[in-house]
């Protein structure tokens, strides 16, 4: 059985490899995973529009709650996963934390419809102040908001963990198919954004913000009809208990020992009980490295889970270690990619924005980088994996921090190409008179081409590395945990990156003696280039940082294939037909 020994199906018995997971299991996953993100990417991209048409807030509110919002969608991936490892299995996770997010939308879709349950409309004869939203309507406002995050981050740390639940790495199909899943994962992500930029986006302009918003929720509800139409061919990890209480331990017992003297013989360390393999899914060797924390193995006495550890939970621990570096500065890679984006719209709307005798709405715009990752991804897992694969003898033609690597030097250009670009754009605008305007310019938006490609690329390579590195790396008890730490690196990053905007304005305000870099609204008077180039430093300089690294890091589990030869099993091209 592999991989797939301890797995379990919905009545708790044995897995049947030829009945349960494989690339059908996986299709059910991806429907949710595909219709969520239509909804909550358009929520995202559009709900400073809401926030200030709807509610009347003001520029500052209304992008601080956006923000917010965004990070709490990745945050609240944490607990979640942290239930799902415990206690309950990730599809009841998944089931009973996705309705609150259906709940989430339906609160503002009905505050959306009801006249008394949000501002009245602002007077068009401009003797009445537009009136923001307030009181016990502003609360509904944030439970409506932020129910959403917390059903939805139960989807985002246990999806991708029960997807690769599926495939057993045992075997050499099924561990190419799990390559191919986090891939197709990311394509289901990128498709959810396209349609929910296309369909739901301008269902909120023209339709209403209550239509829009039931729209969301219709979405989720099906994606998780069709996903629980899949229960019956799941694979289903069991719960652990609670694999942060048991590093824990290990930090405590490592220290309360720390005068301890390690035995010579490494057979001296205690092993798992026969009762810890009831429990935990799975029995670790011991690796070299941080010898302090296996002193918390050694018995000297005393005995309980605070007083004396196994060998696997030291590994647990060292794995994480391990893996904080990677974190870290993926965390730094990470935060000029959403401000690169963001901006990138920006510039958009001052530029031209016809295609033919068609004008792209500024949210629309969104849709150019997620047509290009779509595309990018295809290609990538269809055509260049499979050349890769025969040269390099990696079950992804290229290991996680590599695949990783090429993300992060795909920021650091996309960010030198961005600088250029507003250079040549903000030259147009001084050279037909046009610095105080803020749409119009004559240069058309495809300028912005190449840099949405670049972030195309980012996505598909960072983005599927880092969420297929931290899910391998991690162990069985972790799986969860270790989707959620991906999705913690966006939030982060986001919160970092607002930070650094403001910094760059206060310092920039200061030395200047007149406005920050960004300051006004206004981008032919700011200095959005300056901003660019230090994004490209900061880029750069984590890419190093990363490499650092990377180079060091010690794999855990093998990624070369069983075959170096690239044969196509039938089962495995009838799966990548399919998903196309």
């Amino acid at each position: 059985m592999g991989s797939s020994s301890g797995l379990v199906d919905w009545r708790g018995r044995p897995v049947n490899t030829k009945r349960h997971g494989g690339v059908r299991a996986s299709i059910f996953i991806h429907a949710l995973v595909l219709l969520s993100n239509a909804a909550n990417i358009a929520s995202i991209m559009n709900l400073v529009s809401y926030l200030r048409g709807t509610m009347h807030m003001g520029v500052a509110e209304a992008s601080t709650m956006a923000s917010n919002f965004f990070a709490s969608l990745q945050m609240f991936s944490i607990p979640a996963a942290f239930l799902a490892d415990s206690y309950i299995k990730r599809f009841y996770t998944v089931l009973i934390f996705v309705p609150i997010e259906i709940l989430g939308y339906i609160l503002l879709a009905v505050q959306a419809h009801v006249p008394s349950l949000h501002p009245p409309p602002c007077s068009t004869t401009g003797q009445q102040k537009c009136e923001p939203v307030r009181g016990s309507n502003l609360s509904l406002l944030l439970l409506g908001l932020y129910l959403i995050p917390i059903g939805d981050g139960a989807a985002r740390a246990c999806l991708p963990a029960l997807g690769g639940d599926q495939f057993d790495t045992a075997d050499p199909v099924e561990k190419r198919q799990e390559a191919s899943f986090f891939n197709w994962y990311t394509f289901a992500v990128s498709s959810g954004g396209f349609v929910g930029l296309v369909l739901i986006v301008w269902v909120e302009n023209r339709r209403g913000w209550d239509v829009g918003f039931t729209v969301c929720a219709l979405c989720v509800l099906l994606g998780m009809m069709i996903w629980i139409a899949g229960f019956p061919f799941y694979r289903n990890q069991m719960p652990g208990g609670s694999a942060i209480t048991r590093i824990l331990q290990v930090l405590v017992v490592s220290f309360k020992k720390r005068k301890v003297q390690l035995p010579e013989s490494t057979s001296e360390l205690k092993e798992m009980s026969q009762d810890d393999h009831n429990i935990i899914p799975e029995e670790l060797q011991r690796t070299e490295g941080f010898r302090c924390l296996e002193k918390s193995t050694v018995d000297t006495g005393e005995t309980g889970p605070w007083s004396l550890c196994t060998v696997t939970q030291v590994e647990e621990t060292k794995i994480v270690l391990r893996m904080v570096p990677i974190f870290l500065s993926a965390i730094l890679g990470y935060i000029p990619v959403p401000l690169i984006l963001n901006f990138t719209v920006q510039q958009g709307n001052t530029m031209d924005t016809k295609l033919g005798s068609v004008h792209i709405s500024p949210a629309t715009l969104f849709v150019i980088p997620t047509v290009f990752q779509m595309v990018i991804l295809v290609l990538y897992d269809r055509f260049i994996v499979p050349f890769l694969r025969r040269i390099t003898g990696y079950v992804g033609g290229v290991t996680h921090l590599q695949r990783i690597g090429i993300g992060f030097l795909s920021a650091t250009l996309a960010t030198g190409v961005a600088a250029i670009v507003e250079m040549k754009r903000k030259k147009v605008a001084e050279d037909n008179g046009l610095m105080d305007a803020t749409t119009g310019i004559p240069i058309s938006v495809f300028w912005l081409t190449v840099q949405f490609f670049l972030l195309g690329v980012v996505d598909v390579t960072s983005f599927v590395g880092l969420l297929e590195f931290f899910y391998s790396e991690a162990s069985n008890g972790m799986k969860s945990v270790g989707s959620s730490i991906f999705y913690c690196i966006l939030g982060v990053s986001a919160w970092l990156g607002s930070l650094l905007i403001q910094v760059a304005n206060r310092v920039t305000r200061r030395a200047n003696g007149t406005g920050g870099w960004l300051d006004g609204n206004n981008l032919n008077m700011g200095k959005l280039d300056r901003f660019y180039w230090l994004l490209a430093v900061i880029e750069l300089v984590s890419l190093f940082i990363y490499m650092f690294f990377a180079r060091r890091y010690v794999y855990r589990n093998n990624q070369r294939v069983v075959d170096t030869q690239d044969t196509k099993y039938p089962s495995e091209a009838a799966a990548g037909d399919l998903m196309t």
